[in-house]
């Protein structure tokens, strides 16, 4: 996927204010709109011009858009980092995955997506009385809070566009309590943490949609917890029992006599706690010894001659 670079489409530099990006917008509007342009490619250019003014012209798009573009080039390929929308504050509005699919795969990828911020409902929008627009913001959290809870101290960055039509990003930060038994895609709601409401009534609330941090060890798919486990040659060959470390405490696992690398063993209810917690599942890892001493180097010479064992042959026979 190629990047797009919506300043250049428009012809603006990135410093540019909101009305110098209306203006711009207007007149190319004016040039290629396809019932009145007689340029060849005017269709193809005016989608372009649409989908460039749809992010740039509205703040919270075009602060997200400037923060994950910093330093690419058009044309140049192009993948989001994972949750690069972690951290920004959205209110709501914006568009559905089917009103993303009009624009290029590019803008689906950043906009449309189901979960992502602007895959949200739109909250409400502000009249006389009327109760705050909700906003959202992805977060992404240690797995380890999920197990005990936690509070955790969260800094949101939410875009306001100051008195001369630029676009800020300015950073607020709450105390946020991490129930336990959290798991990744699921919504903490902060009751009175969203948009103020207008002619008294209440303020919108706060959404958090919870995202894991990739962990040296663990990974979490809904409540369950995968790891991958080594163990010892001898201990794969006759079984064992091994201590495994989890973020509360340790279980004890005991690896069947024969196990190979790729087997995977299911412990029930050692996942993320819940009602029912999820369970914990054992990708074994066969790691050898390294024949680093006189004594490693005989032992794996003696089995070389008695045991008279070819992985290369298994399954052939």
């Amino acid at each position: 996927m190629e990047f797009k670079d919506y300043y250049q489409i428009l012809g603006v530099p990135r410093e540019a204010t909101a009305d110098e990006i209306k203006k711009a917008f207007r007149k190319l509007a004016r040039k290629y709109h396809p019932d009145v342009s007689k340029e060849a490619d005017a269709e193809a250019r005016m989608k372009e011009l649409n989908e460039a003014n749809a992010v740039l012209s509205d703040p919270e798009k075009r602060a997200a858009y400037d923060q994950l573009g910093r330093g690419y080039q058009p044309g140049q390929d192009f993948r989001p980092p994972p949750d690069w929308d972690a951290g920004f504050e959205f209110s709501g509005h914006g568009f559905s995955p089917g009103e993303a699919a009009d624009f290029s795969d590019f803008f689906a990828e950043l906009f449309g997506r189901t979960g992502s911020p602007h895959g949200f409902a739109a909250g409400q929008r502000t009249h006389f009385h009327a109760r705050g627009e909700d906003h959202h913001a992805k977060v992404l959290l240690d797995i380890e809070d999920s197990f005990a809870g936690a509070t955790r101290q969260i800094s949101l960055r939410a875009p306001k566009t100051d008195d001369h039509g630029r676009v800020t990003l300015e950073t607020r930060t709450l105390n946020v309590r991490i129930p336990q038994g959290v798991h990744a895609g699921q919504v903490i709601r902060l009751a009175g943490q969203g948009a103020p409401g207008s002619g008294g009534a209440p303020a919108g609330d706060l959404m958090l949609e919870v995202r894991f941090k990739p962990h040296p060890r663990f990974r979490a798919h809904g409540r369950d917890l995968h790891l991958t486990l080594p163990v010892a040659p001898w201990e794969a060959a006759l079984g064992a029992v091994v201590a495994v470390d989890l973020p509360s405490g340790s279980v004890k696992v005991r690896i069947p006599e024969g196990a190979q690398s790729g087997r995977q063993l299911r412990v029930r209810g050692k996942g993320i706690p819940g009602a029912p917690p999820g369970d914990l599942l054992l990708d074994i890892l066969v790691v050898l010894s390294p024949a680093d001493t006189a004594k490693a180097r005989a032992l794996y010479e003696e089995m070389a001659r008695e045991l008279a064992f070819d992985p290369r042959r298994q399954g052939k026979e």
